[in-house]
């Protein structure tokens, strides 16, 4: 007897085949029959109507905490996300000593927005190994997971407060080496890092990873070469990026053999020529050994920016500091006429395509919390100083003062024209990148990018029919499968783990966007559910189902080597 029958749907099975009418069967967490099934099953599902498709592969998340306090790791089951990916960006919790894991803390609240009280309250801080948090987690998640190990955690384990001083010594790179080959041994995915310049610790200088010599990624990469099924992720710089950095990311690949993704590459119609600069990091690779490609989100990187937090404005010259200061004395400096003009004078001195993080005036006043200024909330932050005879800095500070710091501003989404749209398709058939960098469980105050896939389907597909179902689908989770020798999975055929979505071709979309307060101590996160996506299966067992999370935790903690095949650069 089959444990689920899936019956009636049209089948699309990853590969970008032309869909096909067929029963799915399911026993013992695998796919047994696709075609049709006539066996009895415990539970079946009417798929009349309905797509079947494998479930969906997120290559770029970051629920390494939210793993002890939410094993759903929501909301990304309930958009079709079976297998997720996380450790990205060197921001990991393991290794991990006594005397450096509030470091770790406060660090992944400075720069990836998890909540402080969460961290504190719903993380239990007791392991020290890779392999002793990966066992701590093993059996207890809704989707398959996979962790990378994390540079600036290695480095802390190593160098403890130097860790953000000075270049590591030879013995401390080795040192760092032999963390990384205990990690990976355990099964961790691979090695992940950043450069980026938006990364910067509660104290306001930049993370651990920062402060490593491109000899000491280079140790670290060819470390990963070593042990079967692993995986590079890095974030190298914020911009466009310079010969050296192509080279520093082909060179960190050819050293492991193994393919690099980087994050995160935006596409507009009006930024085409910087979209193909930085796709060619894959064919400076190529010349070199490596395999570079890069991870690109299928859609507009919507961030909800605010001065408490003060994430991407801490990009601005001398911000790094300003942003690390304690609410009080940021809102002493506004308050105070010469320290709010010494605030925007650095804001202004910055140099670079980052300048415009400083335009005030361009900006839209998402969301307010004092009522004199919510009748302006959805404005141009420069038409409301126009209208009050104010500058926009000006205006803007004295609307976060008002708000104690919360005030929610943000970019208009200039992301949502169909010339954009058919550039991104373009960008996705591109062999130079891949569809991913949803950030899911990072910036839980900022972003809503979780919602990658059913954005993909909705927007591509069901509004635009820029490319068919077949084909987004494929993009969705055989070509990151593939990319990271996931053994039987991305696809939907027999033999394959059952890891199956039924949705509905006609409305899957995602949902409405809204702020959740269901965090530990309290906290909210940016939150929201999907349109269409019926059912979500993993290993075979029922996850999903109508929009509603369900109690089991079918996912397999995903281990490099057992669970995933080699891909090499070369």
């Amino acid at each position: 007897m089959l444990d689920v029958l899936i019956r009636g749907g049209e089948v699309v099975d990853g590969t970008g085949a032309p869909r096909r009418r067929a029963d799915v069967g399911i026993a013992a967490g695998k796919v047994v029959a696709v075609g049709k099934v006539d066996d009895e099953a415990r539970k079946v599902i009417d798929a009349t109507g309905k797509l079947v498709t494998p479930g969906f592969i997120d290559l770029h998340t970051h629920y390494d905490a939210q793993a002890f306090w939410d094993t759903s790791l929501s909301p990304s089951p309930l958009h079709g996300v079976t297998t997720v990916m996380a450790g990205n960006c060197g921001f990991t919790i393991a290794p991990l000593t006594p005397q450096d894991g509030d470091y770790l803390m406060r660090m992944l609240a400075r720069v990836e927005g998890m909540p402080l009280e969460s961290l504190q309250e719903g993380v239990p801080w007791n392991w020290s190994t890779t392999g002793e948090f990966l066992d701590a987690i093993d059996g207890k998640l809704m989707p398959n997971a996979g962790f990378l190990v994390g540079h600036s955690a290695l480095r802390r384990v190593v160098m403890h407060d130097d860790a953000t001083r000075r270049e590591a010594t030879p013995e401390e790179i080795d040192a760092m080496c032999e963390l990384l080959r205990q990690g990976l041994r355990a099964g961790g995915m691979g090695f992940s890092s950043t450069w980026s310049t938006s990364h910067n610790d509660h104290t306001g200088v930049p993370v651990p990873s920062r402060h490593g010599s491109r000899e000491e990624l280079i140790a670290l990469c060819s470390v990963v070469a070593e042990f079967p099924g692993t995986t590079l992720e890095f974030i190298p710089a914020v911009g466009r990026f310079e010969r050296e950095t192509f080279e520093l990311m082909a060179d960190m690949s050819a050293a492991a053999n193994r393919p690099l993704n980087w994050n995160l590459l935006q596409v507009y119609a009006q930024n085409w020529d910087f979209v193909q600069h930085q796709l060619e990091g894959y064919d400076i690779a190529k010349e070199r050994g490596g395999k570079v490609l890069a991870l690109t989100l299928p859609d507009t990187f919507r961030t909800r920016l605010n001065l408490r937090s003060g994430f991407i404005l801490d990009i601005l010259n001398g911000w790094d500091e300003l942003m690390a200061l304690p609410p009080e004395e940021k809102l002493a400096m506004l308050r105070d006429p010469k320290g709010r003009r010494e605030m925007n004078d650095k804001a202004q001195s910055t140099v670079g395509p980052t300048r415009s993080i400083g335009n005030w005036a361009a900006y839209m006043l998402l969301e307010t919390f004092s009522e004199q200024w919510k009748p302006y909330e959805g404005r141009l932050i420069g038409d409301i100083a126009k209208e009050l005879g104010k500058e926009p800095w000006d205006a803007l500070a004295d609307i976060v003062i008002d708000d104690n710091l919360n005030t929610v501003i943000t970019v208009p989404d200039k992301g949502q024209g169909d010339d954009t749209w058919a550039k991104r398709v373009e960008v996705w058939r591109d062999d130079r990148a891949i569809v991913g960098a949803s950030d899911a469980g990072a910036h839980l105050d900022m972003i809503d990018s979780f919602s990658f896939s059913t954005t993909l389907l909705a927007r591509a597909v069901r509004e635009r029919n820029l490319m068919s179902f077949e084909e987004a689908v494929t993009h969705l989770t055989d070509r990151p499968a593939r990319l990271y020798g996931l053994r039987h999975r991305g696809r939907l055929q027999e033999g394959y783990f059952a890891d199956v979505v039924v949705l509905d071709p006609d409305t899957v979309a995602p949902g409405e966007v809204y702020m959740k307060f269901d965090l530990p101590g309290g906290a909210g996160r940016v939150y929201g559910e999907a349109v269409g996506i019926e059912h979500v299966i993993v290993n075979g067992v029922h996850a999903v189902e109508h929009g509603e999370l369900l109690d089991a935790r079918p996912g397999t903690l995903i281990r490099s080597g057992r669970d995933t095949d080699t891909v090499t650069a070369r």
